[in-house]
């Protein structure tokens, strides 16, 4: 239902939902919500056209959202970052101070108490799998985590003049090296196959120990996603008329 009309000074962008992009299907379930419009996909021309299509019909704000890998070595799985900018192939892009500040007060209550940090946020084209490589681009710039999608959605929304935020937890921390099996059944739309992950395990049986890990820091990441989301929708912190 649309929200009643009301006087503002933001040209009416307060009555326009804010976008949130995630890459993966799971995370933008969470992200679904009153007065949000979630775009997702693993592949990044088809979120860049996703979301270029979500802005052509009016957004009050872009959040990227959903999971990161840990850069940091102090962090552990489930930490929530929030980002004062990020840093990738588009340069540096700053997100929004006010927002950013009030999204941090809003998830610093409750169960997020104690894991949420801002700092800097990497982005990058590719999968970063090893401990190595998390260590080599966390010493090139101090970033605290990395994703793949932050870059996408700070750019489009630099290009359209609105807020930009960011808020994801962490799901493979720094010292972690990924098994391949992890990301063997991503697909381009951001769900998840079963098959090729099975595929790997047979070729490699000894990733299972691994997987198993990834999947219980998954499970921490996934709780920490849904407690900041509704802290966020509790705290008013996606209306962006009080931004």
């Amino acid at each position: 239902m649309p929200l009643p009309s009301t006087p503002s000074t933001d040209g009416g962008r307060s009555r326009l939902p804010v976008i949130m992009v995630t890459g993966m299907a799971f995370e933008a379930r969470i992200a679904r919500g009153e007065g949000v419009e979630v775009v997702y996909a693993a592949r990044a021309d088809l979120l860049e056209q996703a979301l270029s299509a979500a802005v052509a019909r009016g957004c009050s704000g872009i959040m990227s959202f959903g999971t990161a890998g840990g850069l940091a070595p102090d962090l552990q799985p489930g930490s929530v970052i929030v980002a004062d900018a990020v840093e990738g192939p588009f340069g540096r892009l700053p997100t929004d101070r006010r927002w950013a500040d009030r999204l941090a007060a809003a998830l610093a209550v409750g169960p997020l108490s104690g894991r949420v940090r801002r700092g800097l946020m990497a982005a990058v084209t590719a999968p970063l799998v090893s401990a190595g490589d998390k260590d080599v681009l966390h010493r090139s710039n101090g970033a605290l985590a990395v994703d793949m999608e932050s870059h996408i959605a700070g750019a489009k929304a630099a290009a359209h003049g609105v807020p930009f935020a960011v808020c994801r937890a962490i799901v493979d921390p720094a010292w972690r090296t990924l098994p391949s099996a992890a990301t063997a059944g991503l697909r381009d739309d951001g769900s998840t196959a079963l098959a090729p992950i099975l595929r790997e395990l047979l070729r490699q049986p000894l990733q299972l120990g691994a997987l198993i890990q990834v999947a219980i820091d998954a499970r921490a990441a996934r709780i920490s996603l849904v407690e900041a989301r509704r802290a966020m929708g509790e705290a008013g912190a996606l209306q962006m008329a009080s931004v």
